[in-house]
């Protein structure tokens, strides 16, 4: 099976509520961000943002609503799209 082909939600989600992150790569409008011109940018790369909430993506991944903090918008981002900087803290004591 090719990687394109995994289905992230046999797994449970990269990224938590309250995790902090950062874009690995520009973010912009591919037309699914309302009231915003397709092409806009939405964040930069490294921009730094908190994972809100965690849906789904065609029953196969994993979309995180991060919201960022520079830009103010809260955008859906693919887990290769961030990298973690720090855990939520109040879920440490899950460990």
């Amino acid at each position: 099976m090719q990687q394109s082909d995994e289905i992230e939600l046999y797994s449970p989600p990269e990224y938590e509520i309250g995790d902090k992150v950062r874009t690995r790569r520009l973010l912009k409008n591919d037309g699914t961000f309302p009231g915003q011109e397709i092409s806009t940018v939405l964040a930069k790369k490294g921009e730094i943002g908190y994972v809100v909430s965690i849906g789904t993506y065609l029953q196969s991944s994993y979309i995180y609503a991060v919201h960022f903090l520079q830009s103010g918008f809260t955008v859906g981002c693919k887990k290769k799209e961030l990298e973690l900087i720090e855990k939520n803290p109040d879920k440490e004591e899950d460990k």
